[in-house]
Order: C-alpha cells, then sequence, then structure tokens
C-alpha cells in the first residue's frame, strides 16, 4: 500500500496573514490542490496538522476519494522534521510519499517513479539541481521515523536530516527532467507566489 502525507503543520510566516495551507487558490485550497495531485497515485491521505488546523482542513478534504487520517502533532511548531516525523508514523503503508502543502503542481507522474524507485530502499530521493528535495520523496515509514527521531535527537530540525543513514536512491537531475514536469518542485510560499499560480490556473 502507498501513502501520501501532506505536511501542513507549520505556520508559514513568510506567507503572511491566514493559513498557507487553507489559502484559497484558483478556487480551491491549497492542500485540496496538492491532496487531488496525490489521489492517482496513493491508497491514503495523511495530513500532518496542528489541532487548530483539523476542523478546516476536514472541510477542504470533503468528498476526497482515498480515505484520510490526521496526524497532529504532539508539540506544534517543531518544524517540518517534525510534523514528517508524525506523519509517516501514522500511516501502515509499505512506502509514503511526504510532499509539502505549498505544491500544488505536484506531478502525478513523478510520484509514480518515486513509488517505484524506492522499491528497494529506504527512501527515493529527487536532487534536481543537487540539493535534495526531502519534502517532496517517498519514504518506507519505518526507517524513515527512526531516522527522524535521530535527527530531532541532536536538534536537527530540517527536513533533510532525515535522509542521514537512509539507504535512498538519489533521483539525480537527469532522470527528474525525463520523469517530472519542473514545475512539480515550485513551491507557494508568499502571497506573490499565490498570485502567480493562480493566474497560471485560471
Amino acid at each position: 500500500m502507498h501513502a501520501g502525507v501532506v505536511v501542513a503543520g507549520g505556520r508559514s510566516t513568510r506567507f503572511g496573514e491566514g493559513d498557507k495551507a487553507l489559502a484559497p487558490l484558483a478556487g480551491t485550497p491549497m492542500v485540496r490542490r496538492v491532496a487531488d495531485r496525490l489521489a492517482g497515485p496513493v491508497d491514503e491521505l495523511v495530513v500532518n496538522c496542528r489541532t487548530d488546523q483539523r476542523a478546516e482542513i476536514r472541510a477542504a478534504l470533503e468528498g476526497y476519494p482515498r480515505p484520510v487520517r490526521f496526524a497532529i502533532d504532539d508539540a506544534p511548531d517543531e518544524g517540518p522534521l517534525a510534523g514528517m516525523r508524525t506523519g509517516l508514523a501514522t500511516t501502515d503503508a509499505d512506502l509514503a510519499a511526504v510532499v509539502a502543502c505549498d505544491l500544488p503542481f505536484l506531478d502525478p507522474g513523478f510520484v509514480r517513479y518515486l513509488f517505484d524507485r524506492a522499491a528497494a530502499h529506504d527512501a527515493a530521493v529527487p536532487y534536481p539541481d543537487g540539493d535534495p528535495e526531502a519534502l517532496h520523496a517517498v519514504y518506507r515509514p519505518g526507517p524513515a521515523v527512526g531516522a527522524c527521531e535521530r535527527a530531532l535527537d541532536r536538534g536537527d530540525r530540517r527536513a533533510r536530516a532525515a535522509l542521514e543513514g537512509l539507504d535512498r536512491a538519489r533521483v539525480v537531475a537527469e532522470e527528474v527532467e525525463a520523469h517530472a514536469v519542473v514545475r512539480t518542485f515550485e513551491n507557494v510560499n508568499t502571497r506573490a507566489a499565490l498570485a502567480d499560480a493562480a493566474e497560471r490556473l485560471a
């Protein structure tokens, strides 16, 4: 079984007023746009969020075609790695695609490719420009949760810290170009980026 884990619990400080995950993007909450892009490749959806977000995100996901679980952060505001750990610990799937909530152009075909690349590994991680995209990657939950916890124990809260110690397939730039649309990595983390994305989706 394959899961999708959407990390949506951040405070979105660069975004300004309002919750980035729930911001309307061409009439649809951003978290729903990301979830819809995952609906084809996954069998269940896990949304990592804070308690105060849950009701509105649940409403945004009404009618979603896959089972939805919520992974609530015990201690909010601990950063993306903690959200990733909580989300991965909530699923029983063999593999899970972990993505940020601000990727409205996520490429479903590329997510499927990452699942294929992860089959014999702990993770499949894109390196489109030489750096890892840890919040646009596929993980085997058991090993990945352990890697997240070790990183958090040493005080590292960056998402990419989860990669240390994992047997990971590196999906390099040539593979990304062959299997993904370029904008799959485009995140919407400011109001200006939201307006730009809305123009292209209108």
